[in-house]
């Protein structure tokens, strides 16, 4: 077996930071299921429980010390992430629980709002159910029409099929900067631009791109964008939309109570300003919190070096899995379109299966449909496993999954 080439990332000097890899039971945990949720390192961690232990009040109502000082950190997150991603101010950044929650906003408050029955809504085949199903619901209530922008054999996007589906009766274009399943880094930029030159709206999943690699909205010119903090090193419970501020301030709220609202009054209600319209009840700000933290770690690492290692491991990876007799890889099989998501079958063995069986070796690797069912009956299979790379992960970690699946192999005595 060749060696391992070294990671661009001082990956071993990272993982001290992550509790999660302390040996356990006399081995090391091998986590390849960061493309549904990150582990955390003890920055994020520090960062909750220094709110939790001495500047732990409700924020934006109280007047007196601790409260002022939760606030401050609150918004302070909202400015980092503001900046992470090139946003032109902090109002234009919405906390919302997750990217899902991020896209129904979007779907109930502004679509709901602004599309109408013959309306047309693009997705593309390769859309996360929580880019799928907000649709479909609004779609059957208000009689849209969803159309998908096809895949190739390659797995890459069909652009050629824009120029068709792109009528003046389309509305809002909604896709995947990156797919969970196939990996494949979309040209948003060029789907967005071709979108507003028919007057469309322009929404963006990044939960795939945002914790990997540069991000710039303004670049991007989308109209929306969201992502989660659990995938980009943060804590569970807290996500982001990103929001142009004319389409902010026109839509209603999403979720209507306390801290949203400027008056109530028996006869008159009025909203408060963006960003606070979107954020009813008391937010997830310790969770914000970490997420800033969780910022703060990937902008030191910086995320042109994330993005290197991540191309490093994925190019690693597809090398030394097509080695392996009987797996077969879904999408590009060049590393310089895909991001750090790998997802294969092993002939003759269920992904469930394959995935208990890696488990043994301590290895975490995701099987299922991955929220991704309309794809994989696009792929003609039930289910894929998939093995997933962040910045904790060494190049060694590949050699760990070959080694398990060669192992798993000879245990179900596959001879090919």
């Amino acid at each position: 077996m060749k060696a391992s080439p070294a990671c661009s990332l001082d990956v071993h000097r990272l993982r001290v930071d992550f509790p999660i890899f302390a040996t356990r039971d006399g081995r090391p945990v091998v986590f390849l299921d960061s493309a549904a949720s990150s582990q955390k390192p003890r920055q994020v961690l520090e960062a909750m429980n220094a709110i939790y232990t001495s500047a732990y009040a409700n924020v934006h109502r109280g007047v007196y010390q601790l409260s002022e000082a939760a606030t401050a950190a609150y918004e302070a997150a909202r400015e980092k992430v503001a900046r992470f991603i090139n946003a032109p101010a902090a109002d234009t950044i919405v906390f919302t629980r997750n990217a899902t929650e991020s896209l129904n906003l979007i779907a109930y408050a502004y679509a709901r709002t602004n599309l109408r029955e013959g309306d047309e809504i693009v997705l593309t085949e390769l859309e996360h159910h929580a880019n799928f199903v907000p649709w479909t619901v609004l779609a059957k209530e208000r009689g849209v029409k969803l159309k998908f922008i096809p895949i190739t054999e390659q797995g890459y996007l069909n652009l050629d099929a824009l120029d068709e589906l792109l009528t003046s009766r389309v509305k809002l274009v909604s896709f995947a900067h990156v797919s969970n399943v196939l990996g494949v880094i979309n040209d948003a930029h060029a789907i967005v631009q071709r979108a507003k030159a028919i007057g469309a709206v322009t929404v963006v999943d990044a939960s795939q791109s945002v914790p990997h690699m540069p991000v710039d909205v303004q670049a991007l010119g989308c109209d929306f964008l969201v992502f989660s903090g659990h995938k980009m090193l943060g804590p569970t419970g807290i996500g982001v939309l990103y929001g142009r501020r004319d389409l902010l301030e026109a839509m209603p709220p999403f979720l209507t109570g306390g801290d949203m609202i400027r008056y109530v009054g028996f006869d008159e209600v009025r909203w408060n300003d963006v960003p606070f319209k979107f954020e009813a009840g008391t937010p997830a700000f310790v969770e914000a919190v970490g997420l800033g933290a969780a910022v703060d770690y990937l902008t030191a690492l910086g995320m042109q070096a994330v993005r290197e290692h991540e191309r490093q491991i994925t190019a690693y990876a597809l090398e030394r899995l097509s080695e392996v007799s009987g797996v077969r890889i879904f999408g590009p099989l060049d590393a310089e379109h895909r991001g750090g998501v790998v997802t294969f079958t092993l002939e003759r063995v269920h992904p469930h299966d394959l995935a208990s069986l890696l488990d043994r070796d301590g290895i975490a690797i995701r099987a299922g449909h991955h929220c991704a069912q309309p794809l994989h009956q696009r792929l003609g299979v039930n289910a894929t496993a998939r093995a997933s790379f962040y910045v904790y992960n060494p190049l060694s970690d590949v050699d760990a999954l070959v080694t398990s699946l060669e192992r798993a192999k000879a245990a179900l005595r596959i001879k090919r």
